[in-house]
């Protein structure tokens, strides 16, 4: 195969090339993933499943603003989906969109998990919460039983 050319750029280059950035984030409004503007009315999305907790953070029209799950604070195997990981999630994601973030908030929570309740508490004591909706889907009539076994 050979040997493989690396090219490396010059400190001139460097330079140039980190102004261009900077000067394109500048035109942006600020650095990626930072809000310029403040949101007073958001939606708060709790998704806690047996093995995780994650708690997304909206505003009205659905954008993003921010996420974390209990894995990505640190949780690791079973202790992700207790109620201690769960308050904990919600603590970092109340500091986390303290100063861009929405004070009145709709928390939508979904799933069986035992970190739901945690969650909510936590938010609760810092949000002010106008409403609270349980969006686990919930199925009707459950899927077709299988044939009955001949012997």
């Amino acid at each position: 195969m050979g040997k493989k050319k690396i090219i490396e750029k010059t400190k001139e280059e460097l330079l140039k090339e980190t102004e261009s950035i900077e000067s394109i984030a500048a035109k942006k409004g600020g650095a990626p993933g930072v809000m310029s503007h403040r949101i007073e009315h958001g939606r708060i999305y709790i998704n806690s499943s047996y093995n995780n907790t994650f708690i997304t953070v909206t505003d009205q029209s659905g954008n993003v603003v921010a996420w974390l799950s209990s894995g990505s604070l640190g949780f690791s195997g079973p202790k992700k989906a207790t109620p201690f990981a769960a308050s904990r999630v919600a603590e970092a994601i109340i500091q986390k969109i303290q100063k861009s973030g929405p004070t009145k908030v709709d928390i939508f929570v979904k799933g069986v998990g035992s970190g739901r309740d945690a969650a909510v508490r936590s938010l609760g004591a810092r949000l002010d919460i106008v409403s609270i909706k349980d969006v686990t889907p919930v199925p009707h009539n459950g899927p077709r039983p299988p044939k009955v076994r001949r012997v």
